[in-house]
């Protein structure tokens, strides 16, 4: 029986640019008390992203029956056409009107230095959509998004019994430590990158072997040098899988947490769902954007097998 996920998290437009130059030679550091600069960027991407999006999408190449449950603007026509041309699970998608959808504005210099501005727009209504509006749920997920959205998410998966990931990723410092606790002890699963782990710490003031023994598992991502997942009292390292290029990061641990709910909707073992999770974000990084990979299940189980030396199955 096929099983499904509620992915609980932002939906947003990405617009991406480059400014072919460093901004260290136009922000004067005695001046900064009235900055005043303008970058030309001739290069800009306009992308679908957002990690429940994101997520999502990842989860549907994998043949998994993947529902977003997210709140957008009136501008998500372009989005909702993309989502629709894709197949993808469109029902649990609220506009609210009168609202944006998510917006990141990133400018990106020739030193990988990073300007961004972030309107969440709709995203701050997400709490208007409810885990039991969701039919026949087996798993879930409460990813990056509006606060009171994800407080109430994650209450309502724990008190209707359904296991999810906690992944507060660049939402966790809208959080003091005592909400935090709160998120840990109603989920099931908690997976961060080694920044965010380091921050869960200081905040809960919580160490990691104390958070994993409140968990099924504590996932760690280190990007390049792979991942950890503390389960049971023990550390399970999984290598990185090698990628065919470096293009683009951006999206690479909301794929690695697709790798995640796939493994655990059938039942693999940690270390095979952490080297699947870990080839997902593979393939990510080899392309700009977030949305713009395909792959299907077969080409999963042959890219598996050559970098594991393993059968997936």
């Amino acid at each position: 029986m096929l099983k499904t996920a509620l992915i609980c998290g932002s939906y947003a437009f990405d617009s991406i640019m480059v400014f072919h130059d460093q901004f260290k030679n136009h922000i004067l550091p005695d001046k900064v008390h009235i900055l005043n600069v303008s970058f030309l960027v001739p290069t800009l991407r306009k992308e679908f992203g957002g990690c429940g999006g994101n997520i999502a999408y990842n989860l549907h190449l994998l043949g998994v029956n993947s529902v977003p449950m997210a709140t957008v603007g009136e501008d998500f026509t372009p989005y909702m056409n993309w989502m629709e041309s894709q197949h993808m699970n469109t029902t649990h998608i609220k506009v609210i009107k009168g609202t944006y959808t998510g917006q990141a504005f990133i400018t990106t210099d020739m030193d990988d230095n990073q300007i961004t501005a972030f309107h969440p727009g709709a995203m701050s209504e997400s709490h208007q959509n409810k885990v039991i509006d969701a039919n026949a749920v087996d798993i879930g997920i409460v990813s990056p998004d509006g606060r009171d959205g994800m407080i109430a998410h994650a209450k309502q998966f724990a008190d209707s019994n359904i296991p999810f990931i906690f992944d507060p990723g660049q939402g966790m410092p809208m959080f003091s430590g005592a909400e935090l606790i709160t998120f840990i002890e109603q989920a099931t699963y908690i997976a961060v990158n080694d920044y965010e782990s380091q921050m869960l710490q200081d905040k809960t003031n919580l160490s990691l072997s104390e958070i994993a023994s409140m968990l099924k598992a504590l996932i760690i991502t280190k990007g390049a040098k792979g991942s950890e997942i503390h389960t049971n009292n023990e550390i399970i390292n999984i290598d990185p899988a090698t990628p065919s290029a470096t293009q683009d990061p951006t999206g690479c641990g909301d794929a690695y947490r697709a790798g995640l709910l796939y493994g655990l909707m059938n039942n693999l073992d940690w270390k095979t769902t952490g080297q699947l999770a870990g080839l997902l974000g593979a393939i990510k990084i080899a392309h700009l954007g977030t949305q713009n990979h395909q792959f299907d299940l077969a080409e999963i189980e042959r890219l598996y097998q050559q970098n594991y030396g393993e059968p997936l199955f």
